[in-house]
Formats: C-alpha cells, structure tokens, sequence
C-alpha cells in the first residue's frame, strides 16, 4: 500500500490489480493482507473489502513495525490469526502470551554486547544468517543488544590479530569448507583462549581450537587437519572413517540429528541442563580418535561424545570464562523463545566481559536482580 507523500493519501489501487491478477488464474484470495509504511484507516480497508470482495474482516494491516518481532503481535491486533482460526474450524485461539514477554524484553534492552564472527563468506553476510539470529536469541534472554563484528578470517592473521579481536566481549568461529582462512581462525581461537575472551567454535570452529591447542600447549609442531594438509605430521583433526572411500562426495556428509552424551558437571551439561543431548550435523571432518591420549589429562577437555565413545561432539577448556568448541551445528535449532544452549551461555559470559570492562551504571546487586528477571 504505498504512500503518496504530496497528497498525503495511501493508493489501493496495486492492491486491486493484484487481486484481479489472481482472480484470473482462477485464485480468490481468503485473506488480504496489507504492507504499509503507516496504519491503514477504517474507510480504506472497507474500500478494498467491497473492491477486492472479502469481508471487512479479512482485510489486514501489516504496518510498519520497530523490529520483525512485533510482526505477531502486530497481525494479532488486527484480529489475523483469529480469522484464520474460525477460516479453519479450530476451536482454540494462539496464546501469545510468551512471545509478548520476548517483544517486551527485546524493547527493554539496553546493554550491548560486541560479539566477532570470524568467517571468510563475511562479504555474504547470509552464509551466516542462522548464527547470528542464534546470537540474538542469546541476547533476548538475558536482555542485551548484540553488535556483530564481521571480521574475515585473513585479517586475524598475524600481526593483525591483536588489533581485530582485542575489543571483543565474545567470538564465534563458525563451520565453512576448505583451507582459506584456517589460520585466521586458529589465532582467533588461540587469542580467546590466552586473553579470556569468550569463544563457542561450530563444526570447523571446534576443529580451529583443537589445532590451537595441539600447537600451541601440547607442542605438536604441524598440527593441522587433512582438509588443509594432508601431509600434516599430526593430523589432529582427521577424515571421518566412513568418509575415507567416498569419492562422490555429493550429500555423503554426516548430516542429521545425532545423539551425544555429556560429562556430568562441564560446562555444557551445565548450558543443556541434561547429560544426553541431540543436535544436528554436517561435516566430513572430526577430531581423530588416535590423538585421543595426547589430551587426556590438559586442561582441554572432551566434554561430549558420541555414544559409543569414538567421536568428539564438544569440548571446552578448564578455567576459561567460556571457550567451548562442538561439532554439530546448535544454530539450527535455535528459537526466538528457546535460544540454543550453548549461545546463551556464550552471550551470558560475554556480557559478563562487557559489564568487567565498563564502570556499571547502577550497583551490581541490583543489575544482577534485573538480568535475572529478564530470564
């Protein structure tokens, strides 16, 4: 419904056209609903009842909103979903009631958290769509903006780490093919791991902090993953055995929901609130079970495992804020209302970075009253 500045009007008309475009395909429209910039009035949406022919009540607004997650709440004032219901013959009415406290808490937000992403499809930044709604979901509970730092990978390298990464109240490393970049992520992940920085590795993240940590504490010279290298002299990171005779690589990942199971008391058992957890995959690579003793016993540890005990699914390092690698994919399965477990608790620890570096602005009882609450 565009708006006509010099005559102050909104036009109906392109919505007419695209009804009577419909009508000859042999579609009638049930439901019209309307984007506009601003509310539509009463006499408007009667004119496109009785020109389009559908009841006045199945004339909705979709005006503008401050943020895509008022849209609900929005269409649900304009009587949409109650409509659709009765359209339908269902009985029972949605009850928004969760989602008005999302919105609510979403409004009321005030703290800002920076968070790197740390890729090399940055310039694309849709390759990472569902990471970063995974970042927001974290910032709806515990009530806090985040600011994404689009960082590519090459630029980590080097003597630019410090420079790129030293402001940072958290970083994500996320999954990605191939060998552009991988240094970048190391040193991302080994300068979080050296200055407390919070840090959650997604399938090539996690295989990042192990070739870290096997270079740069347990000393293995080379230590690299046979996708980079194949004649890497410790190949920590490994093709999976199932993989190994695939030549047609088409759809031959391990893709899916698995299973893992959890040590009692780490970190993530502790964000997951349960020792038995399923997430969802797709990779070809994974920690290689041979290197399995050279760990054992550091301060890295294997904190999930497939339940057969051979493949890594997560770890995480003790004594860190946060630095936890998985091999699975927890953005996928993240909602507005139910942020993936392992974001929320990397937003919960950054935000705890961003309150110890900034004087806070009330005492510190009562911001922890009000962070609770918002949870």
């Amino acid at each position: 419904m565009p708006f006509i500045g010099p005559s102050g009007e909104q036009k109906t008309k392109p919505t007419q056209h695209s009804v009577t475009e419909l009508r000859a395909r042999g579609i009638q429209p049930d439901v019209i609903v309307c984007r506009s910039e601003r509310p539509l009035s009463d006499a408007l949406k009667q004119k496109i009842s009785r020109l389009c022919d559908v009841p006045p009540e199945a004339v909705v607004n979709a005006a503008d909103a401050a943020n895509i997650y008022e849209v609900p709440l929005v269409l649900h004032e304009e009587g949409f979903d109650g409509y659709l219901c009765d359209l339908l013959g269902f009985d029972q009415r949605p009850d928004l009631t969760e989602w008005e406290r999302l919105v609510e808490r979403i409004e009321a937000a005030t703290e800002t958290i920076r968070v790197g992403i740390i890729g090399k499809y940055v310039s694309l930044p849709d390759a990472y769509l569902s990471v970063v709604e995974a970042l927001k979901h974290g910032g709806f509970h515990h009530g806090t903006q985040i600011d994404v730092d689009w960082i590519q990978a090459e630029e980590v390298e080097g003597l630019l780490a410090e420079g790129r990464l030293r402001d940072l109240d958290g970083i994500v490393i996320p999954g990605g093919f191939g060998e552009r970049g991988s240094e970048g992520k190391i040193m991302a992940a080994g300068y979080a791991r050296e200055h407390g920085i919070p840090c959650l590795g997604l399938c090539l993240g996690l295989q990042m902090m192990t070739i870290e940590y096997a270079r740069n504490v347990l000393g293995l010279t080379g230590a690299n993953s046979t996708e980079f290298d194949p004649a890497t002299p410790h190949p920590v990171i490994d093709l999976m055995d199932s993989q190994r005779d695939v030549t047609d690589k088409g759809g031959t990942m391990r893709l899916g929901a698995y299973v893992a199971e959890l040590v009692p008391g780490s970190q993530v058992a502790r964000a997951y609130g349960k020792t038995v957890v399923s997430e969802r995959h797709r990779h070809r690579y994974e920690f290689n079970p041979r290197y399995r003793g050279k760990f054992e016993g550091t301060d890295l540890v294997f904190s999930g495992s497939s339940p057969d005990g051979r493949l890594v699914e997560f770890i995480e390092l003790r004594g860190h804020p946060y630095w936890v690698g998985t091999q699975a994919h927890p953005e996928l399965k993240s909602r507005p209302t139910r942020p993936a477990p392992l974001f929320r608790e990397l937003v919960g620890a950054a935000l705890d970075r961003a309150e110890g570096r900034r004087p806070h602005l009330f005492p510190v009882d009562e911001r922890d009253a009000l962070r609770s609450a918002a949870s």
